[in-house]
């Protein structure tokens, strides 16, 4: 694992930029519904994801890769949940749930696929 690989170190940081702003978002003012609403902890489980998936990769690019995807995939799954389940209405509608679920989705993937590359020795 070459830490200093700069598309190994951009992925580090898109990731724990968007599990960041996922926290603030869900505990400030509430992606689902409105602020408070129980379903927000969902995203908890999104990060758990995350966070696991990294040690049980020791941090290796590859491992990494994977469970960045596997974090998106869980942030996918709590999008299906909360728009089928109609959780969080009025408050939150479908095309916000999806708007912003989308961009945790588009961050987790983002940093997955940086991940892959650097685990290839590509673009850096």
């Amino acid at each position: 694992m070459n830490t200093y690989n700069p598309t190994y170190r951009f992925a580090v940081g898109i990731a724990i930029a968007a599990a960041f702003i996922l926290v603030w978002l869900s505990l400030g003012v509430g992606i689902i519904g409105r602020d408070g609403d129980p379903a927000n902890l969902m995203y908890f489980g999104v990060l758990a994801v995350g966070i696991i998936g990294a040690f049980i990769a020791r941090f290796r690019p590859r491992g990494m890769a994977r469970a960045l995807f596997a974090t998106a995939l869980a942030q996918t799954s709590v999008a299906a949940i909360s728009l089928t389940a109609r959780l969080g209405d009025p408050w939150s509608g479908p095309l916000e749930l999806s708007v912003l679920n989308g961009f945790f989705v588009a961050l987790f993937a983002g940093a997955a696929w940086l991940f892959r590359r650097s685990a290839h020795g590509r673009l850096g």
